[in-house]
């Protein structure tokens, strides 16, 4: 049974036994971990940073990148491109632009042209017009859009793997001590998780599996 109350809430219960399992989409706190939480990481989640593909910038920084969304950068010139206005967008409540805004900490900053309602919309936005930038999960980027490199790191799985990117998020299923000490469904459900047809489920929504 799943219920979807975020992810501080879901390491509360699970330390408070009312859960077998508290899914968090990132890592566990300190003080989550020594009041007995184990981070188990089934998967990761990894964002690439799209361009049209004739534009000349190649890499940008983190602080670049904050500066683009929060508005105050609006033309490509000021990060080293041509002459041209910035157009950004990306879709309202989408869980991915909960993540960006997240980890790069400009929720409720930033300033989008375009509210776009998926991530092939953003795309096909970004792949037709010039000056456009967005965001989309790592695994559908492809020679429609230039991927932007991040602080000099280019957008891969191996980079991403790595802990070099700076866009990626763990996934985590956390217990309440070792998965070995835990009853067996559970311990059968991480199996799953581990199998050849568990991994294929991680990455047909998307995500990275984890070694």
């Amino acid at each position: 049974t799943a219920e979807f109350t975020g992810s501080s809430a879901g390491i509360e219960s699970v330390l408070a036994g009312s859960v077998d399992i508290g899914n968090s989409s990132r890592n566990l706190k300190d003080d989550e971990k020594s009041a007995g939480a184990a981070e188990n990481i089934v998967a990761i989640d990894g964002i690439a940073v799209v361009a049209d593909p004739a534009n000349k910038v190649e890499d940008l920084t983190k602080d670049q990148l904050v500066s683009i969304y929060t508005g105050e950068t609006k033309n490509w010139s000021e990060v080293g491109g041509d002459d041209q206005a910035i157009v950004v967008g990306r879709e309202a409540g989408s869980g991915t632009r909960g993540a960006f805004e997240e980890l790069l900490d400009i929720a409720d900053a930033c300033v989008y042209a375009n509210e776009l309602d998926s991530t092939g919309a953003v795309m096909a936005k970004v792949a037709s017009t010039p000056g456009a930038i967005g965001y989309v999960s790592l695994d559908v980027v492809d020679d429609s859009v230039k991927a932007l490199k991040l602080d000099g790191v280019d957008a891969t799985e191996e980079n991403i793997k790595a802990g070099n990117y700076a866009l990626s998020r763990p996934f985590v299923m956390a217990t309440k001590g070792e998965i070995s000490e835990q009853k067996t469904e559970v311990q059968a459900l991480f199996d799953y998780l581990s199998s050849d047809e568990g991994k294929a489920l991680i990455k047909s929504v998307g995500l990275i599996t984890v070694d």
